[in-house]
């Protein structure tokens, strides 16, 4: 009996000593925020700068968990499958996971089903960009003369099924014009055949174009954003430029785990808006072209929605997929 009282009283302290950790506000210990890219790029730099600013405010650690491969769906594959309890969470693109949604059909996730929006971050300028000796010198002389030579100009992206290659498509669709796809495996390595005018155009992510651009090694034609760019503010949108409706951009965002409770996701979302006021975070987003732009939960799943919807019928209407 004796044996028996001192277990319960064991227990009950053990019990009793658990309450503090039980009632502790969210967040009580590090957060592990996966960047579905390498380390060094767009998304690695907004998870970091973003990271550690989100952290401070939180009064704990965000530590950042590189998972790249597969286009991005490897690391948002681990991010759906985690624990929805906030301490596991992702940073990637809208744009980017909506045509990976689209794209393959044997995802192991949802998009929408499996996903809590918290915030928009920002996004980055796209532009379309040609060498001078292409002979071009607006948009709609690019058009003028893809239609003129069917089937003979290209356009470079840095690799199939994604932003970039599925703009690409977009451009063919919206232009009416016949051109080549050609793959690389990323922007760094479809640079040289651009300045060298083995590929005709590129309508790419603007931050590793612009040097070439303001040393007049590659023209801007148009920028693919319903308002012109601040680093390119002589250089025309898309639509000015003769296809209205022609959108395409950079963008990063953060998301929870589904049923990640929505207290824990409303903190997030209030405690990302100041962060995204800093004027350093500003300004290191700045540099490397991305301009801020937070969101509600609700306003990001909106987006996610209309993107989805939007980038398979371009892949749809391309005849791609897997």
């Amino acid at each position: 009996m004796r044996n028996i009282v001192c277990r319960m009283i064991v227990l009950g302290v053990i019990a009793f000593a658990a309450l503090p950790v039980l009632a502790q506000p969210y967040p009580a210990r590090p957060i592990r925020l996966i960047v579905p890219f390498p380390p060094g790029g767009g998304v690695d730099i907004v998870g970091r700068t973003v990271g550690e600013k989100l952290g401070a405010r939180l009064g704990q650690t965000i530590v950042i968990d590189n998972r790249p491969g597969a286009g991005a769906t490897l690391g948002t594959s681990l991010a759906a499958k985690s624990t929805p309890d906030g301490y596991t969470l992702l940073v990637a693109p809208v744009i980017g996971l909506a045509i990976a949604h689209a794209y393959y059909r044997k995802l192991d996730y949802d998009l929408r089903r499996d996903f809590a929006p918290v915030s928009k971050i920002g996004f980055g300028t796209v532009v379309m960009v040609v060498p001078p000796s292409l002979g071009a010198r607006s948009v709609k002389e690019a058009i003028a003369l893809a239609k003129s030579k069917p089937g003979e100009l290209s356009f470079a992206s840095s690799g199939t099924g994604g932003l970039i290659h599925l703009t690409g498509e977009l451009f063919r669709q919206m232009a009416g014009v016949n051109i080549l796809h050609v793959p690389y495996k990323g922007t760094s390595q479809l640079l040289p055949d651009l300045l060298n005018g083995r590929v005709s155009l590129a309508i790419d992510s603007l931050p590793a174009h612009l040097p070439h651009i303001k040393a007049g090694r590659l023209l801007a034609l148009g920028v693919a954003r319903r308002n012109r760019s601040a680093q390119l503010p002589e250089v025309p949108t898309m639509s000015e430029a003769g296809l209205p409706g022609f959108e395409s951009y950079t963008d990063y965002a953060l998301y929870a785990p589904a049923r990640t409770p929505p207290a824990i996701v409303s903190k997030l979302n209030q405690e990302m808006m100041p962060v995204l006021q800093l004027s350093d975070v500003r300004a290191r987003l700045s540099g490397i072209g991305i301009e801020v732009a937070g969101s509600t939960p609700q306003a990001l799943q909106a987006e996610v929605s209309s993107e989805i919807t939007r980038w398979t019928k371009v892949i749809k209407d391309a005849n791609i997929g897997q």
